[in-house]
């Protein structure tokens, strides 16, 4: 964490931004700041308003627990938004959506006849249950051409074992279910675990299992020598189906009428996280801000519409902030002027705080962000091309919006260790910061008031799923 430095006037020229995970960095346009001294006075009126505790305190709550989505954790989660939001005075709304859920299994089991070896074996997400009996063939990577080069050109009643390549998961198994296999076990193709996900339900995928690479070849070694192998797959409690989340949104209406203007500028955070882990981090940190940031904003000034947003289901596919923004109207695109998205923004163990943009550009978001970060801590936040997070969805409208990251990631993510032990005040409170002071420059009524500029709507599919980084 950088030491922070008072400035009193500046000019900043920020210039290629390189991420420390070596993902794509962007070229920020250059920022030339028209505040001096008496700016600082509208940043202390944030500032000095965050408390850090508030933050801590909360994510501390909200990650007793994972907050699967469509689950009664996730339910408790909402309805502590909710009303800490109203606790402050703010008008709420919950905005219900549905989505088709799935939950993990809770054994998943392989045994195979005279292998020794530890199998370790693991689901594939949208997995089904089953417990299925046959012997072992090996069909290579489990394309078309492999499965009908088998010696009886078929897989009836058998386990086909799989290399991990060329085609997707969910065709391998597919295909083997289509030649007749009661199960598939597909290896790696490199060192590791297997943690893959079929992608979509399908009621023709067969029970399927992953193994280490190490397993699969110890396997078809034996095939190939003649040997005989019986394998056995079982997996219980495997459950998909139709669930319903909510979006948690409070707003705040401009307080200076004479110069209002016809804008909206948006904080937001998902308050879901995956099955196992409590999420501290990933996305208690964000949520817990974003409440921080609706009470300090409360009761100052401001000339433009103020939305707090926590969204549902983010880990599934971003689903609760697609919901929301196709649930705007065109006349609502039109005002928004900026979306800023806070992601895991306390871990103690990940890297410096960058901005994410989906498109590859910036915008009015991370330019606000910074000049406030330069204003605070004496340099901008570097700028980079990512997505996997709620501010996609914004992008994808045509709304400008960027996310607030650590990276690299910490090795916690996504695990049970995402504790609340892992938070790191000091980041929380520089991202509070930053973020704060950037939306209330946006927002204060002695600023014109900025002009909202609608982009082109877009699809980016590939950015709405976790990628190296999230």
């Amino acid at each position: 964490m950088k030491k922070k430095k008072s400035l009193l006037t500046f000019t900043l020229a920020a210039g290629l931004a390189f991420s420390s995970l070596g993902t794509q960095a962007i070229y920020a346009k250059a920022v030339e700041s028209q505040h001096s001294q008496p700016f600082k006075v509208f940043d202390n009126k944030v500032i000095n308003n965050i408390n850090v505790d508030n933050i801590y305190n909360n994510i501390e709550y909200l990650s007793q627990t994972p907050r699967v989505a469509g689950t009664a954790a996730e339910q408790n989660a909402i309805q502590f938004v909710k009303e800490q939001f109203e606790s402050y005075g703010y008008k709420t709304e919950l905005q219900e959506f549905e989505f088709y859920g799935y939950t993990a299994p809770e054994t998943v089991e392989l045994k195979i006849s005279d292998y020794s070896g530890e199998l370790d074996p693991r689901s594939f997400t949208y997995g089904m249950d089953g417990n299925v009996t046959g012997d072992l063939v090996y069909v290579g990577l489990g394309t078309d051409a492999d499965i009908a080069d088998i010696a009886d050109k078929d897989l009836r009643g058998k386990i086909a074992l799989i290399q991990r390549g060329s085609i997707s998961f969910a065709d391998k198994v597919l295909n083997a279910a289509k030649a007749g296999a009661k199960g598939v076990i597909i290896f790696n193709n490199a060192e590791g675990v297997i943690n893959g996900t079929l992608g979509v339900p399908n009621d023709d995928y067969v029970p399927v299992v992953g193994v280490t690479q190490e397993v699969g070849q110890a396997l078809t070694e034996s095939l190939s020598k003649g040997e005989s192998r019986t394998a056995t797959i079982n997996i219980e409690g495997a459950e998909g189906g139709m669930k319903t989340s909510h979006n948690v949104i409070a707003t705040k209406a401009p307080t200076n009428k004479n110069k209002a203007t016809n804008g909206i500028v948006a904080i937001g955070a998902h308050h879901d996280s995956v099955q196992g882990a409590p999420g501290a981090n990933d996305d208690a940190s964000g949520t817990a801000m974003t409440l921080e940031l609706a009470r300090v904003l409360k009761d100052l000034p401001t000339n433009t519409e103020l939305r707090f947003i926590t969204f549902g289901a983010e880990e599934l596919g971003l689903i609760g902030s697609e919901y929301y923004a196709s649930q705007l109207s065109e006349e609502e695109k039109n005002r928004f002027v900026g979306y800023f998205n806070l992601d895991m923004v306390g871990s103690r163990d990940a890297g410096d705080l960058v901005i994410n943009v989906a498109d590859g550009n910036p915008n009015i978001v991370s330019d606000a962000a910074q000049e406030s970060s330069a204003r605070l801590n004496g340099e901008a936040t570097p700028l980079e091309l990512g997505g996997s997070s709620d501010h996609v969805s914004f992008t994808e409208v045509g709304i400008p919006a960027a996310s607030f990251i650590h990276r690299p990631l910490e090795p916690w993510y996504h695990t049970p260790d995402d504790t609340i032990d892992k938070i790191s005040k000091e980041k929380l409170q520089d991202v509070a910061e930053i973020v704060g002071t950037a939306v209330y420059d946006l927002v204060r009524p002695e600023n014109q008031g900025p002009k909202a500029k609608k982009g082109e709507e877009k699809k980016l599919p590939h950015l709405h799923h976790e990628q190296e980084i999230k």
